[in-house]
């Protein structure tokens, strides 16, 4: 719709004049700059007695202009009435930024005749950088992340094949020994053997914190109730998983969950703890629960609490983690994690 009187048009011209975040500027139908705003000036460096008359390609980088990108952006604006991109633009100094593009094309009201096109830039460097940031951060963990894991299989593989085996063999000899030696030493023997078997024990306990092999066995849902059960504590693991965790993504749920739980042990004073894993917006939603003091008391006695850990492994999966005091009792530590399968 036109404006009623020349007083509306006057405050367009205002505002458009007024906003510097936004570049803002009209092209005619063959795609020369016919105004510019003081943003557009700001954002590309061209002043309007440079720019205007100029073919609106001379923003965009030679490899662009080459293959034909802003005659395709005219062409698509006019048949879809707008167009929105992202991606590189060139200033008057020759930088480069990362710009955010909007063209609408503008026909007369009385004739449909196209009259032009109104282009809206806005600078978003600061933006693309920020997220790149994040992305190599996220990359970075995600590289220490599996580096772990792998560092945690080898040593429990070495563990298990190597130091538990020797151990099982000393069993194995002082269980021999016992039968041939007098009576008299035969209480030393079953001690020592006491002790190799205790100390068997342990390793394997080592092991499996180290590396569960029931989850490659048995899946993530049997590995939890088995190292919840470890653990002392009363509670429940819920499986409502609509399929069933990639290897990676069940490797994070089991630690975020282990790091949660053994917070729980340590601290919480709980006498119950919940695990509820369920299938949310095309990912994996976890909920450990508990009823022990609560969030100050966990801030006091453990400061993060392993809240660092947690929210690190999730985000370098590209999710998310929060810890909360719950309403009636205890804390309730919530995570996420996308199903990056097809």
């Amino acid at each position: 719709m036109r404006p009623d009187s020349w007083r509306d048009s006057d405050l367009f011209r205002l505002l458009v004049l007024g906003v510097r975040d936004y570049g803002i500027f009209m092209l005619d139908p063959g795609g020369h700059v016919v105004s510019w705003n003081p943003g557009a000036e700001r954002i590309k460096g061209y002043t309007a007695e440079e720019i205007i008359g100029r073919h609106f390609s001379t923003f965009y980088p030679p490899e662009d202009v080459r293959s034909g990108k802003p005659e395709w952006e005219l062409r698509v604006a006019r048949a879809e009435g707008a167009l929105e991109d992202e991606g590189w633009r060139v200033r008057k100094d020759g930088t480069r930024f990362w710009a955010n593009v909007i063209i609408t094309a503008l026909y007369d009201d009385d004739t449909g005749e196209l009259r032009g096109f109104g282009k809206v830039t806005r600078d978003m460097t600061e933006r693309r950088r920020a997220e790149q940031k994040l992305t190599d951060r996220r990359r970075l963990l995600a590289h220490l992340v599996e580096a772990q894991e792998q560092e945690r299989q080898r040593i429990a593989w070495d563990v298990h094949d190597d130091t538990i085996q020797a151990m099982v063999a000393v069993g194995m000899r002082l269980q021999l020994l016992a039968r041939k030696i007098p009576e008299a030493h035969r209480e030393s023997i079953d001690q020592l053997d006491d002790a190799v078997s205790s100390a068997i024990t342990r390793l394997r306990n080592l092991v499996f914190r180290v590396r569960p092999p029931a989850i490659d066995r048995q899946g993530l849902c049997e590995s939890l109730r088995t190292y919840l059960a470890d653990t002392g504590m009363a509670g429940e693991v819920r499986d409502r998983f609509e399929r069933e965790p990639s290897d990676d993504a069940a490797v994070t749920i089991f630690r975020v969950c282990q790091e949660a739980l053994t917070n729980v042990r340590k601290h919480a004073y709980a006498s119950g703890v919940d695990v509820d894993m369920s299938t949310v917006d095309r990912g994996f939603l976890v909920k450990v629960t508990d009823d022990g003091v609560g969030l100050p008391a966990l801030d006091r006695d453990s400061g993060h609490f392993g809240l660092i850990e947690m929210r690190e492994r999730a985000e370098a999966a590209g999710g998310w983690c929060t810890v909360s005091a719950r309403a009636d009792r205890g804390t309730e530590v919530e995570f996420w994690l996308p199903d990056v399968r097809p």
